[in-house]
This record gives structure tokens, C-alpha cells and sequence, in this order.
């Protein structure tokens, strides 16, 4: 088995909509305000009304819940989900608070299982593989990924 980098995202987020405290920790909305999908096999644009509804631990880990879909150049639309578990040190969370640095790929866990699905005959490969992505942060606050194909 071997992993394939399929395509790039990035992900523009507002501001956190804080929901509060409760019995799993800290959830918060971060809505997708922008963002691009750059691969081999397709490109495009986020489309609107995506975002992470993330629940941050006291162990100092966001455990993922987003969806998003895409609008591809062609005029497809994809649509992506996924769980994910991101440790939040110190340089993730300057970069969430509105700081001039990030993090890279690599410096902290950042990991995700997304799943895609498309009812466009072109992109009808993406029903049937599975994806891993890697991610970081960026100033802004802007997420990046790298999601790779599963390959036997």
C-alpha cells in the first residue's frame, strides 16, 4: 500500500462562533469563508456554507467534524467531509488567534480521513478510493491540505 497526494486545499475561516463548554469539551464553528482545491485531476473553488464544527479538548487536541464541497473548473460540484484530530500547540494556536506565524507539515499531529462523493460521471472515482490528508495553519486564519489517495 503506498499513499498518492491527489490534491491541495486551503480553507479561509471566519471567525469562531463559540456554542461553549459542555460535557465533550469546547465546541466551536469556524465557517469556510474561501478557498481553492488544486490537483492532477481537478481544481476548483469552495463553495460556500462549508466549515469545521470542532470540538477542542482539554488535552490540548481539536477533534475535526467538517464538511465543504467544491466547485470544480469544469463545473462539477464534490462533496468532501471528514474526521480529523489536530493538536493545538503553541504555534497552532497563534496562528488560529490572528498571528503572523503558522505551523508546517509536520510541526504538530494534523491528520484527516477525508471522504468525497460526486454524481458528475468524471469524477465518479472519488465514490470508490479512499484519502488521508495532512494539515497545517497558516496566518489568517487559513488551513492547508495535502490529501493523498490510498493506492494498493
Amino acid at each position: 500500500m503506498k499513499l498518492e497526494l491527489e490534491f491541495s486545499y486551503t480553507a479561509e475561516l471566519a471567525e469562531p462562533q463559540v456554542v461553549g463548554p459542555g460535557p465533550y469539551g469546547l465546541r466551536q464553528v469556524l465557517a469556510v469563508t474561501g478557498g481553492k482545491v488544486t490537483g492532477n485531476r481537478f481544481s476548483g473553488t469552495a463553495a460556500p456554507g462549508g466549515g469545521d464544527w470542532l470540538l477542542a479538548g482539554e488535552d490540548g487536541y481539536g477533534r475535526l467534524d467538517v464538511r465543504a464541497q467544491f466547485y470544480t473548473d469544469d463545473g462539477a460540484v464534490i462533496y468532501m467531509s471528514y474526521q480529523g484530530l489536530v493538536e493545538v500547540n503553541e504555534a497552532a494556536a497563534g496562528a488560529l488567534g490572528g498571528g503572523d506565524t503558522g505551523t508546517d507539515f509536520g510541526d504538530h499531529y494534523f491528520v484527516t480521513t477525508p471522504r468525497l462523493e460526486s454524481g458528475d460521471p468524471k469524477y465518479a472515482w472519488v465514490n470508490q478510493n479512499i484519502f488521508v490528508g495532512q494539515g497545517r495553519i497558516q496566518p489568517g486564519p487559513v488551513v492547508e491540505f495535502q490529501v493523498f489517495r490510498v493506492v494498493l
